[in-house]
Formats: structure tokens, C-alpha cells, sequence
């Protein structure tokens, strides 16, 4: 059986610097917000060309914190997108806002700005960008739309850690950007841990703040905070791994090229990439037409598999009070009818590659 997704081999590969980080900490005295945090801060930061990192206890708060911070909450609209899991929209949802959905590039799979304008309101105040499957989304024209109607830019990078647009980190386009270490993601953790980052001192003073129950070094409340700190033993593996970053990004670019060249003529169809952007494949999507069917095939010839994400999330039952009804993101509700995820992390070996171009050639026809 090939796994979908297996952390092993990395760990392997990287054990006896794990092991160290490990040790360093327990041994440190120190287990939370202490000085691998700081200097995880710091280095995130500068990967993407920020001025500071504030470390968090997930993605999702990282999100959430990153609306908080700019001042996003009840009333508010925010634009995203409704194929990219429950996540954005719990965030924007946890700080008192609305989301307005945006349907998708059909090529892509991200938010197509172009119809970003046609979910524009009075109320909107920001757009949630994700930069789905590891690939970043149009942030020229993002930046461009948002700027010209005065909208802030948080960008979900919890699937793109390491990928570039225009030759430029992603994280530090807008506002703030938000990261994900949950295990399966670029750079993981054992366990679970997130992280913002933002050039603007203010908005870096008030994550700080809203991360420790309000408090400035103090014990004042002088914000109503929530308690979401990542931790020192996460931050040390973290750090391990931030430092084999290139080397991480170059293994899943070489098997999602594998996978091209060897699906090229086959019945399914690969997700698009942006031009101008440099992905860092988190997920290798393809768009089946009979999903169920492929993937009975792929189970029968032990390959593991992920469907991101099944159900568009506008169409949920906890969001049903939005209003939206089927058909009212076409290209999403149909992507979401069709997308299947291949196995890719680090360490898969080409044996295992190979049986996986072959399951789903079979599996497809």
C-alpha cells in the first residue's frame, strides 16, 4: 500500500537533528514562548520579506488573529473562496464577519478576480486569498482590485509555504499572511501549530497582544485575547525543518513532474498552474470524471488518495443560513465534483511513483 501521506521518511532523513532540537528544549527549561519560538518568528519572517512572525497555535487561529488584527469583525464582509475547506471561512466567521464567495479560475482552482468585483458590497472589507494546492493565486491583480476599493489582503499560505510570485515569497504581499505547520503541510510539525506574519509594526504589536489573553508583557488585559501559543518543542522541529526548506520544495516539484510527464495523455485532467508563480505542489490535484469509480481502482491497486475538498463549503449544512443555493459557483461545485489528490510528500520513492502513474492510467480507462 502506498500511503496518501506518510511523515516517516522525512523524519528519517532528518532524525538526528530532530532529536537534537528535542533534547535542547527539554533540557532548556523553558517549554513555551521561549527562545526557539522567537527565533522561528524571526526566521519565517524573513523567508518571505517581513517585518516580524508571531507564532500561533494553528492555522485556523492564524487566520482568525490575522482578521482580529486588522480590525475585521461583525458587520464586515470578507471575499474568499468555497472550495478550499471549512478553515478560511470558520476564521472569518469566529471574529464576527460574513463571507461573500468567489467562484474560481476553471484552469486553477483559485479565486478568479474577475469575479471578485461581482461579490463586492459596502460591507466588504477584505479578501481572504488562499493559495490553494501550494500554488499561489493572481496577487497582482488581487492587490490591484483590492487596493482600488480600500480592502485589506490576508493570504491563507497554509498549503504554499516556499512558493513565489513574481520571484517573490508569498506571506508578504498582504497584510498579514497565514501559515499552517499541521503535518501534512509544507514545513510540518508533530502535532499541531500556525503563524502570522506582517511588515506593519502595529498589526505586529496587536497579534502579539491578542495571542496571550490581551496581555503586552504584562498581566493588563488590555485587548479581549484568547490563548494560542505555539509551543517550543514544535518550534524547534520547525526550525529543523525551515532550514531544508529548498531541498523539501525541489522533492515534491520532481514527483509533480513525474506525474505530468506521465499522465500527460491520460483521460484525467492536472489543475492549472499561475503564470509568473513558482508552486510548491502541498497537494497534486487531478480532476476525475467519475471520481468514485477511479478511486475504487486506485484502492484496488494500493494507492492512497485525498479528495481536497469534496463538498464546497457554501453548500454546507452549518452555512446554510448564507443563502446560497447549487449553481451558485458553477466552476466550484464542479470541481469539487472532480478533484482527486495523488500521493506526494517527501521521501516517496520513484518505485512508488511509478505505481501510482500506472493505477490511475488503469483506473482511468
Amino acid at each position: 500500500m502506498i500511503p496518501y501521506f506518510d511523515y516517516r521518511p522525512e523524519y528519517e532523513r532528518l532524525k538526528p537533528d530532530i532529536d537534537a532540537a528535542w533534547s535542547r528544549v527539554l533540557g532548556s527549561g523553558l517549554l513555551v514562548l521561549g527562545p526557539e519560538v522567537a527565533a522561528f518568528e524571526r526566521e519565517v519572517a524573513a523567508a518571505v520579506g517581513a517585518r516580524g512572525g508571531v507564532g500561533v497555535a494553528s492555522g485556523t487561529d492564524a487566520l482568525i488573529l490575522g482578521l482580529r488584527a486588522l480590525g475585521i469583525g461583525a458587520g464586515d464582509e470578507v471575499l474568499t473562496v468555497a472550495n478550499a475547506g471549512v478553515p478560511p471561512v470558520a476564521a472569518i466567521r469566529a471574529v464576527g464577519a460574513t463571507p461573500r464567495f468567489v467562484d474560481v479560475r476553471p484552469d486553477t482552482l483559485l479565486i478568479d478576480p474577475q469575479r471578485a468585483r461581482d461579490a463586492l458590497t459596502p460591507r466588504t472589507r477584505c479578501v481572504l486569498v488562499v493559495h490553494l494546492y501550494g500554488q499561489p493565486a493572481e496577487l497582482d491583480a488581487i492587490l490591484a482590485f483590492a487596493g482600488s476599493h480600500g480592502l485589506a489582503v490576508v493570504e491563507d499560505c497554509a498549503q504554499a509555504q516556499g512558493a513565489t510570485y513574481g520571484g517573490r515569497a508569498v506571506g508578504g504581499f498582504g497584510a498579514v499572511g497565514c501559515f499552517s505547520f499541521y503535518p501534512t503541510k509544507i514545513v510540518g510539525a508533530f502535532g499541531d501549530g500556525g503563524l502570522c506574519v506582517t511588515s506593519a509594526a502595529e498589526v505586529e504589536e496587536r497579534l502579539r497582544c491578542l495571542r496571550m489573553y490581551g496581555f503586552r508583557g504584562d498581566r493588563h488585559a488590555h485587548l479581549e485575547g484568547v490563548n494560542s501559543r505555539l509551543d517550543e518543542l514544535q518550534a524547534a522541529i520547525l526550525r529543523v525543518k525551515l532550514r531544508h526548506l529548498s531541498d523539501t520544495v525541489e522533492q515534491r516539484r520532481r514527483i509533480a513532474r513525474r506525474y505530468r510527464e506521465g499522465l500527460a495523455d491520460c483521460a484525467c485532467r492536472m489543475v492549472g498552474e499561475t503564470p509568473g508563480a513558482e508552486g510548491v505542489h502541498h497537494l497534486f490535484v487531478v480532476r476525475v470524471a467519475e471520481r468514485a469509480a477511479v478511486i475504487a481502482a486506485l484502492e484496488r491497486e494500493g494507492v492512497g488518495h485525498g479528495v481536497h475538498y469534496p463538498e464546497p463549503v457554501h453548500l454546507m449544512e452549518a452555512y446554510r443560513f448564507l443563502g446560497h443555493e447549487p449553481g451558485d459557483l458553477p466552476v466550484t461545485e464542479r470541481a469539487c465534483e472532480e478533484v482527486l489528490s495523488l500521493p506526494i510528500y517527501p521521501g516517496l520513492s520513484e518505485s512508488a511513483i511509478e505505481q501510482v502513474v500506472r493505477a490511475v492510467r488503469h483506473a482511468c480507462r
